[in-house]
């Protein structure tokens, strides 16, 4: 294969390859088309706003120059980012190039022909960088995340309402175990994710704008009266939308970028383990899988349906939070007031956040070719009459009888256990006939306690 053949066959990872199309809406905001539109977008917004600052070189920028420069953002295209990258074999500075395609973008405009050396005015590149990191994540979250988690939640809900009151066998320690429901089971998932999503919503994404060392020393050299602080918060805050970190180094110390993302691995691990749950429920019976014609589960096996998308689900959040999880222990550290370990490390937040948009789109898929298989469940209630023996012994405890554990432990620890021989158990106990009436017309389908109602709560 020639070297520059590139495409869904030949790309290095399956993100650009095989999944290409189910991880698309990340592109154009995690990768360096992503990273460049920030920049320029970054680099206009200071301008216009050094325009607006009171400086004597340079005056108010006319709306026409404005519109034209936001245009700069607003019709960025892959001819314009390919134009930066011709620049950066020159320059061999990526920041840098952006700043001379800006310039370059001036021709023609004699005002800001005029201004052009107020582009990438007192900024470092980190002053740029960083602030185009965070929107890069801001956008990736709103856009394309948090519309992915909502996805699975809406669908976890509408199943934890639908089956509040089917009955589960529950099995804890893979064993037998006091019945639930498959709504409350959906709705212990639901609440946690619920939980989850609020977390990564609520992560501040920080950005400064301070200079080479953090301390406004290139911009008091040129205007040592101007508040430059007050300036910056002005930049970051109402021009770009994030929010401002007085205190840094050169770098914006990623501290909440880790934040962000120990939050994801979190909702991550979550849905990693209703995957296997999933798994589990599928294998016992509980859920069947809608059929779709013409798709193979087995290579060799004519019957198999397998749980493919739970499986592919459970691979790929382990994959994103592997790479999460590298990237929120070491972004936060860097050697003195700057090194440029973080710089390749932060290319990758698309990988990792493309690993987990593609799980969470897994997930979807599979659960909505879940089926219910309510014979199953009902045959699996009424092979396990042994769980009733928690009922039977709580109620006895409640009356003072003798030893109602042990007695239950004897009669039904590694032995079959029938409906004919609980209800008999229970007839001969010298009980209050409400009592024995109620544990007599007690299933393990209804000994479900508050299951239904939790299911409907969550």
């Amino acid at each position: 294969m020639p070297d520059s053949t590139l495409s869904a066959l030949s790309a290095l990872s399956p993100l650009d390859g095989r999944y290409a199309s189910r991880v698309a809406a990340l592109r154009p905001l995690l990768s360096e088309f992503g990273l460049m539109q920030r920049r320029v977008q970054v680099e206009v917004e200071w301008f216009i706003a050094l325009s607006d600052a009171g400086f004597a070189e340079f005056k108010p920028l006319a709306l026409a120059s404005r519109s034209h420069l936001r245009a700069l953002v607003a019709q960025f295209s892959e001819t314009d980012a390919q134009a930066i990258k011709n620049i950066e074999r020159r320059t061999n500075h990526d920041v840098k190039a952006v700043e001379y395609w800006i310039k370059d973008a001036f021709k023609g405009h004699a005002e800001l022909e005029a201004a052009g050396e107020f582009v990438h005015f007192a900024c470092t590149s980190e002053d740029i960088n960083n602030t185009s990191h965070a929107l890069m994540l801001q956008a990736a979250r709103e856009q394309v995340l948090l519309p992915a988690i909502d996805r699975i939640l809406a669908k976890l809900r509408a199943m934890a309402q639908a089956m509040a009151e089917l009955p589960m066998l529950s099995r804890t320690h893979g064993q037998t175990a006091s019945p639930t429901t498959v709504g409350k089971e959906v709705a212990n998932v639901l609440a946690r994710l619920a939980t989850a999503r609020s977390r990564i919503a609520a992560v501040p994404l920080l950005a400064k704008m301070n200079g080479a060392v953090g301390n406004y020393n290139a911009h008091l050299a040129a205007y040592p009266d101007h508040d430059w602080q007050g300036f910056s918060r002005q930049v970051v805050e109402q021009g770009l939308g994030l929010n401002f970190n007085p205190h840094t180094t050169q770098i914006e110390p990623h501290d909440c970028m880790a934040e962000l993302f120990d939050a994801v691995v979190r909702c991550d691990t979550i849905l990693i383990d209703w995957c296997r749950d999933v798994w589990g429920y599928v294998s016992l019976g509980y859920f069947k899988q809608r059929l779709k014609d013409g798709e193979v589960g087995s290579s060799t096996m004519p019957h198999k349906v397998n749980p493919i998308d739970f499986e592919n689900a459970e691979g790929n959040f382990g994959l994103a939070n592997a790479l999460l999880t590298y990237l929120s222990q070491k972004l936060p550290i860097s050697r003195w007031q700057r090194d440029l370990t973080d710089s390749t490390v932060l290319r990758n937040m698309g990988v990792a956040l493309g690993y987990a948009v593609l799980a969470l789109d897994s997930l979807a898929r599979g659960l909505e070719k879940l089926e219910i298989n309510s014979a199953a469940l009902a045959a699996d209630l009424d092979g396990a009459w042994e769980v009733m023996a928690e009922a039977v012994q709580t109620v006895m405890r409640r009356h003072g009888l003798p030893e109602p554990y042990e007695q239950l432990k004897a009669f039904t620890r590694g032995q079959p256990m029938t409906r004919e021989l609980m209800l008999g158990f229970v007839q001969a106990l010298a009980l209050p006939a409400d009592d024995k009436a109620r544990l007599m017309a007690m299933t393990p389908a209804s000994y479900t306690g508050l299951a239904a109602a939790l299911a409907r709560t969550a």
